[in-house]
């Protein structure tokens, strides 16, 4: 009787024992990496009801980034400027800009503008903004150059491993107190190279973030 599949078909499960676990692995590797914060959510920046532009604001203007969002330093979150915040210049400059519409409404109806929020952490993970500007950390460190964009963007990961390594070295990433805004802080320039935060007489303990799970998850 002939046979029914050609002689080199018998080589199949050995190969499939071999390139099988190979192939597994690759995918399981794939998915690992490319769908990490790194590649899934840096870069988001969702379209937003009013084209407010932060180069203009915080870059051009130099606007100071706590007149905004006015309770990072005291509170967990920094907080979406309400639309008085915003009308305490625009009922005086570019009042009859279209592109101020909601804006203006927003202001006489009272009810707020439905902000896209950018950067959000899962419900799991704590975060408080107050001990991190205490600490030392800029705007910019977690935010990237936010006085460079028109439209904001994620910047960084803000995955776990991410924060995990800045709180087992978080000296490269702390500055002057008085500089937590300054978006024109580079962090490789020789005066941030020369800044020892255990040096600084403004700090007044010295800065010990936590690496424990309870650290972030409460």
């Amino acid at each position: 009787m002939p046979a029914i599949f050609p002689r080199w078909t018998n080589k199949i499960p050995l190969a499939i024992a071999v390139l099988g676990p190979l192939v597994g692995a690759g995918v399981i590797f794939g998915v690992w990496y490319y769908w990490s914060p790194e590649f899934t959510d840096v870069g988001y920046r969702p379209e937003q009801p009013v084209s407010f532009s932060h180069k203009l604001h915080a870059g051009d203007m130099g606007l100071d980034c706590r007149y905004c969002h006015n309770t990072v330093e005291v509170a967990a979150k920094a907080a979406i400027p309400p639309t008085q915040t915003c009308m305490n210049c625009h009922s005086l400059v570019k009042t009859d800009s279209p592109k101020l519409k909601k804006v203006r409404d927003s202001y006489e109806s009272g009810k707020p503008i439905p902000w896209v929020r950018v950067h959000q952490l899962p419900d799991y993970a704590f975060f408080d903004h107050r001990p991190h500007l205490a600490a030392g950390v800029g705007c910019s460190t977690c935010h990237g150059r936010i006085d460079q964009m028109t439209v904001v963007q994620m910047d960084q990961p803000l995955s776990m491993g991410w924060c995990l390594d800045c709180h087992r070295d978080p000296d490269n990433n702390l500055r002057p107190l008085d500089r937590i805004t300054d978006m024109n802080w580079d962090p490789h320039s020789e005066e941030a190279l020369a800044y020892n935060p255990n040096e600084d007489p403004e700090r007044k303990r010295k800065v010990v973030p936590p690496e424990h799970c309870s650290g972030c998850h409460r």
